[in-house]
């Protein structure tokens, strides 16, 4: 038997099988991943009446109800969006400036669990330069909700593949799934976030990515550049998906309030009133 003429194909086997491993034990990490984090993924079901306005005229409000991507960040509930993806009218101010005149006012939030369950919550802090908002329930859950732990966070290089979550719409029942992401590039300044590759996946605005350690890396958000500051309305490069380290959303977490709740309402205080009944003590003599 001749090893020298099978040598050649035996080191394009393995060269070839080499990929297929490492795939498999990113898709075995990733699932793990999936499978522990997925309860800290909600949709975030919120009412948008937006009016715009035009020569000096406004026009007739339009209603809209739109599912949005949110991450638990604390057992109370707390969860974090991209704020683009709430009130996207702020992403176009900044990128348009005054050509683009439009009010929008969020009347209704609910979290919306895979149980059914719909909670009844309200927009507490919005972060313009970080896109990103806080909502929260209005009334104190009876069972703690999962969370992700934005303590234990890892940094991603260049080249890191980082799992990312989701739910999807109606028409997929709302189901869980998960993505694989790969970082292009690490940006420093003004702030550190990381720019994940341009192929299309299940990504959306809100997701939390995850190292293959397990641990969170940051949130997926939209960074755009605001009118006046070089950019062109016309150029693409004006907007970019970026994932938010971690640290710079536990920052903002810590400042978001307490919800005022449905029926918060200042007690008058109670005024003192003497019964009919009541007859002033007798006098002594």
């Amino acid at each position: 038997m001749n090893f020298k003429n099978k040598l050649p194909i035996a080191v394009a086997l393995l060269v070839g099988l080499a990929p297929t491993a490492h795939t498999d034990e990113i898709s075995d990490k990733g699932r793990e991943i999936f499978k522990k984090q997925q309860k800290t993924v909600v949709t975030v079901q919120v009412v948008q009446k937006v009016t715009y306005s035009a020569g000096g005229r406004s026009g007739e409000s339009q209603e809209a109800k739109q599912d949005l991507t949110g991450t638990v960040v604390d057992p109370s509930g707390l969860t974090v969006v991209a704020l683009s993806a709430t009130d996207p009218t702020e992403m176009y101010r900044r990128m348009y400036g005054d050509r683009y005149k439009a009010d929008l006012e969020v009347s209704d939030v609910k979290l919306l669990l895979d149980d059914g369950a719909e909670i009844s919550s309200e927009i507490v802090l919005r972060d313009k330069d970080l896109d990103i908002a806080f909502v929260r329930p209005k009334a104190k859950l009876a069972t703690p909700m999962a969370a992700v732990d934005l303590n234990k966070s890892s940094p991603a290089q260049v080249l890191d593949v980082v799992v990312t979550l989701n739910r999807l719409g109606r028409a997929a029942s709302r189901a869980y799934s998960a993505s694989l992401e790969r970082v292009s590039a690490v940006v420093q300044k003004p702030r550190t976030f990381y720019i994940p590759d341009s192929s299309m996946t299940g990504t959306e605005s809100g997701s939390p990515a995850f190292a293959l350690d397990g641990n969170i890396v940051g949130i997926m958000v939209l960074r755009t550049l605001a009118a006046g500051s070089g950019a062109s309305a016309s150029r693409t490069d004006a907007a970019t998906a970026i994932i938010l380290p971690a640290a710079e959303v536990l920052k903002a977490a810590k400042q978001a309030p307490e919800a005022k709740g449905e029926n918060e309402k200042k007690e008058e205080p109670k005024k003192e009133t003497k019964s009919e009944d009541a007859k002033p003590a007798p006098k002594k003599e």
